[in-house]
């Protein structure tokens, strides 16, 4: 074997070494990070009479716009199946936490809607006040690049798994910006408020 040769092998060993080391360190993190607040969301939503995943479905539906806002937006978004979706959604309603509208335009649409007794819960559950105090602790500086990092590790998870991004109108490829706060959706063909690009979408796709 050449020097070139052994030394490409050698830097190969290594890089996987690497790679692996961060990769179970990372995962590590988030996997701990993610039971403590889970524990922590459980706890909280035992007192509404709340299951995990029931709190998730209603604040994705608390953040979603009006394209995204049916069962099937909460299915993909949740990664959960259709029963499972169906049966949170009814608990949501008899809760009243949660309303259905039948779309105007084609009614075999239906929108989810998050009632005010829905937002007033969410707003005392999420962040939970633990994660709120320990991001507090944290300096600016720190919270900035906790959030690019994250960010761009939850892409690279999504582009890795084949699934949608979920992200937020402004930063989508099919937005257009066409001055004095109006937007105009391409995919969809629909002006958009300044309101609405602020909100997660099932068709996003990074513009980058």
């Amino acid at each position: 074997m050449s020097l070139a040769a052994c030394f490409g092998f050698v830097k190969q060993v290594f890089s996987r070494y690497y790679i692996g080391m961060y990769t179970n360190k990372i995962h590590s993190y988030l996997e701990r990070l993610s039971n403590l607040l889970r524990s922590e969301m459980r706890r909280t939503g035992s007192d509404a009479g709340l299951q995990p995943v029931q709190i998730d479905a209603l604040h994705y539906l608390s953040t979603c716009n009006r394209y995204s806002d049916t069962p099937m937006g909460v299915t993909e978004y949740l990664g959960q199946t259709k029963g499972t979706v169906s049966q949170t959604l009814k608990v949501l309603e008899r809760k009243g936490l949660l309303k259905r509208k039948v779309d105007r335009e084609d009614k075999r649409v239906t929108h989810l809607r998050v009632t005010p007794a829905g937002r007033h819960l969410l707003d005392r559950m999420v962040p939970t006040v633990n994660f709120i105090d320990a991001c507090q602790l944290l300096d600016q500086k720190t919270q900035g690049e906790l959030e690019t990092s994250l960010h761009t590790l939850l892409r690279s998870v999504q582009r890795a798994a084949g699934s949608k991004t979920f992200g937020v109108c402004h930063t989508c490829r099919y937005n257009r910006y066409e001055g004095e706060g109006r937007y105009y959706c391409e995919l969809v063909n629909a002006g958009l408020s300044e309101a609405d690009v602020q909100l997660i979408c099932r068709e996003h796709e990074d513009a980058a």
